[in-house]
């Protein structure tokens, strides 16, 4: 992705390309949005991010800067709105500031150079997400025209099933090849009745 410059309240911000360079301190600012892992997995977990966003015609990893220090970074995809919902959209995953830089256009920076890959995709839609209880994210985000759609909610797949252990009276559905199976063997005896019923 080619820089772009963006000047901001007085002072320089421009965008570009994340290199390897830049993994650490992406690393710091995304740390929120990584997996739990060590400090060494996350590193990888970035650099290899970065590289393949480099290799990539539909991603890419884009750092602002506020006079030459890294500020905050954004995670560019381009995408679909759902898997039901096929409309193409370019998600704009982890945009974050350094607090640090906050309230200097780092953010308006960012997404500008979101809005323009999208326009260089021939992509209409951008998509985003902030915490539920980021107010000021949030209101950034709505000033620049972003809606709330949905709440993505996330829990341990451990935890959703022990909470589903009181519901075992619902019939239980088989992922796979012995769900139909089973669904055969039940209307298969079904029609078995109503012809004996008939009969």
């Amino acid at each position: 992705m080619r820089r772009v410059g963006v000047t901001m309240a007085r002072s320089p911000v421009t965008v570009r390309a994340a290199g390897p360079g830049d993994v650490a301190t992406i690393r710091e600012l995304w740390e929120g949005a990584l997996r739990r892992a060590p400090i060494d997995e996350q590193l990888t977990d970035v650099a290899t991010v970065v590289a393949q966003s480099a290799a990539s015609d539909t991603q890419a990893v884009i750092v602002a800067e506020h006079d030459g220090q890294v500020a905050g970074a954004a995670f560019l995809l381009c995408s679909i709105m759902t898997p039901l919902n096929r409309e193409p959209v370019v998600l704009v995953v982890a945009p974050h500031v350094f607090p640090s830089f906050q309230r200097r256009g780092v953010g308006t920076a960012l997404m500008d150079a979101a809005a323009r890959y999208a326009e260089q995709h021939g992509i209409a839609h951008l998509v985003t997400a902030a915490g539920a209880d980021a107010r000021d994210s949030n209101r950034f985000l709505a000033r620049l025209a972003f809606s709330p759609v949905a709440i993505l909610r996330v829990a341990p797949t451990a935890t959703v099933r022990a909470k589903l252990g009181g519901r075992r009276g619902i019939a239980a559905v088989r992922l796979g090849g012995s769900s139909s199976r089973h669904i055969d063997r039940v209307l298969a005896a079904r029609r078995g009745r109503r012809e004996r019923v008939v009969g």
